[in-house]
């Protein structure tokens, strides 16, 4: 797999992001995107939601856009955060990269790791099959904070393949 999560990638991108795109994000409360959305919220993070069906619609306080590319340019995207099955991750490799994404994560159990290459030959930073709230728990804990890891399962590792 190359580079992909390279040792310390997600704890910088996690220590440096400020604004995370999420493609995939939903706005029924028990799906995963939505949990973690609003986690990462509830952690400092703005959370620009991307998903066709809520476009131009605001959700949670933020616009939501269809695609990366819809973004405007003056919003600077550190990190973009997928909940897409692997059937539509060339698409979003295909936007992160017109959008002139820095880095993408693609959360666990996606498929289609080849997407997830491309994107890093393209330049993008990339981690694969991770998921960014235990990661974030993960880190915090590390950084001092002993009930970061509390209730730090992850929705997604729920779902059957």
């Amino acid at each position: 797999m190359g580079a992909l999560n390279e040792v310390g990638l997600a704890d910088r991108l996690l220590s440096s992001a400020r604004t995370i795109a999420l493609v995939g994000y939903s706005d029924k409360p028990h799906r995963p995107a939505s949990s973690v959305a609003a986690y990462l919220r509830s952690q400092g993070f703005r959370v620009i939601p991307v998903n066709p069906r809520l476009r131009g619609r605001v959700v949670d306080g933020e616009l939501s856009y269809e695609r990366l590319t819809d973004i405007p340019r003056d919003v600077r995207i550190d990190l973009v955060d997928v909940f897409r099955r692997g059937e539509f991750l060339d698409d979003v490799v295909d936007d992160a990269i017109a959008a002139k994404a820095p880095a993408i994560w693609f959360q666990l159990s996606l498929g289609n790791v080849a997407a997830a290459e491309r994107a890093e030959r393209a330049g993008l930073q990339v981690v694969w099959d991770r998921c960014t709230a235990i990661e974030h728990r993960r880190l915090r804990a590390e950084r001092t904070d002993p009930n970061a890891m509390e209730g730090a399962s992850c929705p997604i590792e729920l779902r059957q393949p």
